[in-house]
């Protein structure tokens, strides 16, 4: 397993983290992505740590606490092995300050997830999103406090805008505050947004990517195919509603070229989709997901190999959209290119 910094920071990850959202199975969205008990995750993790994977992701809201709280049990006596990454930030309760990104809520939150995981220290901590009702200084001098306190070791984002970490990377240089240096953001073939504006900000910023749903929120698993219907036991069906929108002329293209090159490599489709995006820029690590410890080592074959200039070239076609920059002022700055090129 390749290990790359974490950003502009010393944090050296795995380039395959662990996404725990199949753990507990609670409610409608999770129920969907799987119901992984303590003993399946415990294996899941044992397969893990044989192939080097050491990071695990999971978050509060994730199967209401259910997620961290089978992590928690999973790794228990062993936690000197691995890195823990849990977010915060949506609503986990229905008090009025169960929500946000407030001093109040996050201390609260922390000392949470540290008693589900059963762990005195997080690895990473992720906001899982932004919080525009609360001071900017009150959450980076709150998260700061806690990485002073030992509780959180490195600082990271969740679906922010540009102009959100910028202003968040901005107050915490001139107090002098620890600053973010992940951003786990949805990334994939079937969507390339990250590129416009948050990868430019990571690339001058030293802020590594943590790349969700590299699977297009299930639809590059090699199940999905043009004018055919959306298999039955296809967790799009309970969970559709809750992702990313998509371009179906541009998912069938992208599926059109992954088997073109599965074809040629012997890889399988989700291995050659993780492995484009582990050849792009900022990317730290992809975390990937499984039901069942098959799915795992599937998704574990997407490391240890690379795909030919070529073969990039050829995703990179099928994957643009038919207007590569549909927004102001991307369509504007293309024009510019001979002094403000995109970054790839």
């Amino acid at each position: 397993m390749e290990y790359r910094h974490l950003g502009r920071s010393g944090f050296k990850v795995p380039v395959l983290s662990f996404g725990t959202g199949t753990f507990g199975g609670e409610g409608k969205l999770f129920g969907a992505w799987g119901n992984t008990d303590v003993a399946g995750a415990k294996r899941l993790v044992d397969v893990c740590l044989d192939a080097g994977l050491t990071m695990f992701d999971s978050a509060d809201v994730y199967s209401s606490g259910a997620s961290e709280s089978i992590l928690g049990a999973a790794i228990k006596g062993r936690r000197d092995k691995v890195l823990i990454s849990t977010k915060a930030t949506f609503r986990s309760g229905d008090g009025p300050n169960d929500v946000g990104s407030s001093r109040f809520h996050l201390v609260r939150a922390i000392d949470a997830a540290l008693q589900r995981l059963g762990s005195d220290y997080i690895d990473l901590f992720q906001l899982h999103g932004f919080d525009a009702k609360t001071p900017i200084e009150e959450t980076v001098s709150t998260l700061d406090d806690l990485v002073r306190a030992g509780k959180i070791r490195y600082l990271g984002v969740s679906n922010f805008s540009g102009w959100h970490l910028m202003k968040s990377l901005a107050t915490a240089d001139r107090h002098g505050w620890s600053r973010y240096v992940a951003n786990q953001t949805y990334y994939s073939l079937i969507g390339r947004d990250y590129e416009w504006e948050l990868m430019p900000l990571g690339i001058d910023q030293g802020v590594g990517a943590m790349v969700w749903s590299p699977l297009g929120w299930g639809r590059l698993t090699g199940k999905i195919r043009r004018g055919r219907p959306l298999p039955e036991n296809s967790r799009l069906h309970g969970s559709a509603e809750f992702g990313p929108p998509v371009d179906d002329e541009q998912l069938y293209r992208v599926v059109d070229a992954l088997d073109e090159i599965a074809a040629d490599t012997g890889r399988t489709i989700p291995q050659i989709a993780i492995n484009w995006l582990l050849q792009r820029p900022t990317v730290s690590s992809v975390i990937i997901g499984a039901r069942d410890e098959e799915q795992l080592k599937q998704n574990l074959g997407a490391v240890g190999w690379n795909l030919t200039p070529e073969q990039v070239a050829r995703l990179d076609e099928a994957s643009r959209k038919t207007t590569a920059y549909p927004y102001y002022p991307y369509w504007h700055q293309a024009g510019f290119a001979e002094r403000n090129p995109p970054p790839v």
